[in-house]
This record gives structure tokens, C-alpha cells and sequence, in this order.
């Protein structure tokens, strides 16, 4: 699956880049904080992802402006600037459309939502707040905005140890590396002071779209409760509570959490084999039993050496491994009965 990226321009001449992947019914997902159209593509986890909430729809994804692909801004951080940033995606967009937001993206998306409701069919709330006062106590807010906008190397390292706690080392290196290519340290910090502003506790009410709750019930970045909190506001929402402790969708148990977005979306849930491997991952964990590198599995598939990468990590993930040579153990124990 590839991604189109397009953009939008909005009145002031802030252009806002957004892409598009798979075909069918939108889907547009608003994102949280810092993101990179290109980069979040090609780090493995989060392309697996989106890769599996396209299979049968259009997911659309945009950055905000003064983040990855989109214009720098000298416009504040607000709601108001956040909505009329999704106004022109949707529009781009042209009709209804399903709407999913993440983290900070959740109070946006509901606050679209409760103004626009003939444009949202179903409503994904994932990993969000109703109030992003009650995120953490003011004094571990001061600290981290304080971090963030005067050390944003260090500000990142403690930011991706919040969001991805179970990714082992090397993932959240690499993590911290990607939301610091994503925007200056003054838009981090500028978009992380917006996230415990933001207050849409009293639009819940308004909201008319079938909506679903889901949160990971260890999350660290956004407490259980305020999932409650969405869920009881809004009439007639589902709650669905995982286990797990990363705020990040893509990190942690990514196809729990696909399995009941695209179950609620009325879009197939794929069956798979008890191990949860495709026919290739099986072929790419046999080759790392062997002790193959990305490179040499490259070359023995016929595949270029990003994509052998991708592969080896999905495996990773997917199995709940943080190390190849978990990986090589496991096959190895099976080999015979796979």
C-alpha cells in the first residue's frame, strides 16, 4: 500500500499537507501531537498501522500546521485553529466521512464532530480527554513544557518514555528521533500547552455520531478516567478498555486495537493464523533463525533492504519480542510445526 500526499491551502495561505491510502469510504484521522506525513510512513510500526486501518476504506491523515509536511505558522495554537485546519481537509475530502482521533487529536475530532454533525458518520475516540487539565498535576506540566522548550532533545527522550513505555530501547530512540524532525522545540511546546488547554467536556452532549471509546487502561500521557469521562458525556458511546500502558497506538498491542476500531467501522476484521504471521513474515523469521541480516534477507527475497527492515519489525511487534533473536528462538522452536 502507498500513500498520495496533497494539500490544502487555508484562508490566511497556510498551506496543510495531508495524504491518502487505501480506497473506499473515508476515513479521516485526526493525530496527536507531532507528526510527520513522510517519516511516520516509513517508521515500520506506525505504517503497519495505518496500512491495516486503510484495508477497505480511504484513511486520510494530515499535519497540523508548523508540524512535518505543513507550513511553518505564526498563528497561536487553539481549537479554533485546529478546526479550521480539519474544515479544509474535510473539505478536500467532499463528503461524510468516519472520523478517528488520537491523543490530542480525540478533543478535536469530538469538538468537530458536536459542530459538523451531518458530516461524521462514526465517530473513534482513542487514547484522548475530555479536559487536558486533568492530564497531570500543574506542577509535572510546568516541568515538561519547561523541558521541552528549553532542552527538546532531553524533552523528547522523557516524552517517548511516557508515550511508548513498553517499546524496548532502540524503538524509543528512534521515536524520540522522529518527534524531534517533526517540528521545532517552540511547536512542541507550543501544541503540548494547547493539549492541557483543551476543555471539551461541555460539546460531549452534542455530539450525535455513533462514537466508540477505546483507551489502554495503563496508559501513562492520558488517564483511564478521562475515557470515562468521553464515554458518559456523549449519549449512547461504547467504551472499549485494552490492556496495556502505551499512549501511542501504533506501539504496544497495535491489532487488539485495530481489530475493535475496524469492527465498530463495519469494515472486515481479517482472520490469521494462530501465530499472526503472513506467509512472508514466516519466510523473513525463518531467515532470521538463520541468522540472516536485513541485507543478506534482502537478497535471498528479492526484496530491497527497507522493506526486509519493515518485516523484521512487524514480526517483532507482532509477537511481542523485543529482540531478533527472540525471534530466531521462537522459530526455531516451531519450525517444524509452521
Amino acid at each position: 500500500m502507498e500513500q498520495r500526499v496533497d494539500r490544502v491551502v487555508l484562508a490566511d495561505g497556510t498551506t496543510v499537507a495531508y495524504a491518502r491510502a487505501g480506497a473506499g469510504r473515508p476515513l479521516v484521522y485526526v493525530m496527536g501531537w507531532l507528526t510527520h506525513l513522510r517519516l511516520s510512513w516509513e517508521l515500520p510500526a506506525e505504517r503497519a498501522l495505518y496500512e491495516a486501518l486503510a484495508r477497505g476504506c480511504r484513511l486520510v491523515r494530515y499535519d497540523r500546521a508548523g508540524s512535518g509536511l505543513s507550513d511553518a505558522t505564526d498563528r497561536p495554537a487553539s481549537l479554533e485553529f485546529e478546526l479550521e485546519q480539519l474544515g479544509a481537509v474535510a473539505a478536500a475530502v467532499g463528503e461524510p466521512f468516519d472520523l478517528m482521533g488520537t491523543s490530542m487529536g480525540v478533543p478535536v475530532a469530538v469538538a468537530w464532530a458536536a459542530a459538523h454533525p451531518a458530516t461524521v458518520r462514526r465517530l473513534v475516540l482513542y487514547g484522548g480527554w475530555a479536559r487536558g487539565g486533568e492530564l497531570s498535576p500543574p506542577g509535572v506540566r510546568e516541568h515538561i513544557l519547561g523541558l521541552v522548550g528549553s532542552h527538546w532533545g532531553l524533552g523528547s527522550d522523557v516524552l517517548t518514555d511516557i508515550f511508548a513505555p513498553d517499546a524496548d530501547r532502540s524503538t524509543r530512540a528512534e521515536l524520540a528521533r522522529y518527534q524531534r524532525a517533526c517540528s521545532s522545540a517552540a511547536t512542541a511546546q507550543a501544541l503540548l500547552a494547547l493539549s492541557y488547554r483543551l476543555d471539551v467536556s461541555d460539546r460531549l452532549a452534542h455530539v450525535r455520531a455513533p462514537t466508540l471509546v477505546v483507551h489502554r487502561t495503563g496508559d501513562r500521557a492520558a488517564p483511564v478516567a478521562q475515557a470515562a469521562t468521553l464515554a458518559d458525556g456523549i449519549g449512547g458511546a461504547r467504551l472499549a478498555l485494552l490492556p496495556g500502558r502505551s499512549h501511542l497506538p501504533y506501539a504496544g498491542d497495535r491489532d487488539a486495537l485495530v481489530r475493535v476500531v475496524r469492527r465498530f467501522l463495519g469494515l472486515p476484521v481479517p482472520r490469521r493464523r494462530a501465530d499472526g504471521l503472513t506467509v512472508r513474515q514466516r519466510e523473513v523469521a525463518d531467515l532470521i533463525s538463520q541468522g540472516c541480516t536485513n541485507r543478506e534477507i534482502a537478497a535471498r527475497l528479492g526484496i530491497d533492504e527497507r522493506s526486509a527492515e519493515g518485516h523484521v519489525e512487524r514480526i517483532r511487534l507482532r509477537l511481542g519480542f523485543r529482540s531478533r533473536a527472540q525471534v530466531a528462538a521462537w522459530y526455531s522452536e516451531r519450525r517444524d510445526r509452521l
